[in-house]
């Protein structure tokens, strides 16, 4: 059932203009938010981690509603990335830092990306491989085999690679010896394998590989986020490199370069929680 309404999303976002896609996906939105309660009660446990525990009822319901919206209009930006160019990024598309990002590759190791569940992650993989750098990206394979082929082939239009959690993990390090730039979200734990590190003062499972990979093959390790703006553009950030002299002892170096890029994840998820699609509860290994 949902592959179908993926396919009718997508049907809709390739034969209306953009911003009545727009106002079709965020009605569809407030609908589904009147009847997602088990949604509520994840975001409003996150939000009171992230915005403090005396936030009002008031407030929760309106940041809760909103992340409904802007995830519904990333819903449209994806099924359209058809459409997606290099004309496009000039004309919607703000980058700011993609120095940073062209000077790492000049040593020849690659780069890990390291990004989080806000704004349009997938749109700035998209950007990343628009603007010519090849771009390896780790995502979660869906249950659903239709879902997942579509998924990917909205990817590879724009020439973005997959690699799914498990076996297939190791082909990573080739990526960046291949002076490729590899791309990890780091703010959900998929596998069980993270480590309990501080979020926001307090204890969460997030995932080790950005570092680990960062680590290992000496790639620069570089923050990657494209946050939308109030008129439907986007903005696109990047911050780094973010690293540490290594002390050789894996097990030391790993948690303390995640608490450096882990800051900078608090700083964005802070400055735009409305754009945190946060649907399951993070702070539940404590």
């Amino acid at each position: 059932m949902l592959y179908y309404f993926y396919i009718a999303g997508f049907w809709l976002a390739k034969h209306i203009p953009l911003r009545v896609s727009y106002v079709i996906a965020e009605l569809i939105a407030r609908i589904y938010y009147m009847f997602a309660r088990a949604n509520h009660e994840a975001i409003r446990s996150n939000l009171k981690v992230v915005l403090g525990d005396d936030i009002s009822d008031q407030r929760v319901k309106k940041h809760t509603l909103n992340i409904f919206r802007n995830f519904s209009k990333y819903l449209v930006d994806f099924f359209r990335f058809y459409e997606f160019d290099e004309r496009s990024i000039e004309r919607y598309v703000r980058i700011n830092g993609l120095d940073i990002l062209k000077k790492a590759m000049k040593d020849g190791k690659g780069a890990v990306l390291v990004g989080l569940h806000i704004g349009n992650w997938e749109l700035g993989g998209a950007i990343v491989a628009a603007l010519g750098f090849p771009f390896t990206v780790i995502a979660l394979e869906h249950t659903d085999k239709k879902i997942n082929d579509f998924f990917n082939r909205q990817r590879s239009i724009n020439k973005m690679h997959i690699i799914p959690p498990g076996p297939r993990i190791k082909k990573c390090f080739q990526v960046l010896r291949d002076n490729k730039v590899l791309g990890v979200v780091g703010d959900k734990d998929y596998t069980n394998s993270g480590l309990l590190v501080d979020f926001f003062g307090r204890k969460a499972l997030l995932p080790k590989g950005p570092a680990v990979f960062s680590l290992k093959t000496g790639a620069p390790l570089i923050f990657c986020a494209l946050i939308r703006n109030p008129d439907d553009t986007f903005t696109l950030n990047f911050e780094g490199p973010v690293g540490l002299d290594p002390s050789g002892d894996i097990k030391k170096d790993v948690p303390e370069l995640m608490s450096k890029y882990i800051a900078i994840f608090e700083e964005y998820i802070r400055a735009y929680p409305d754009q945190w699609y946060a649907f399951e509860k993070i702070w539940k290994h404590e």
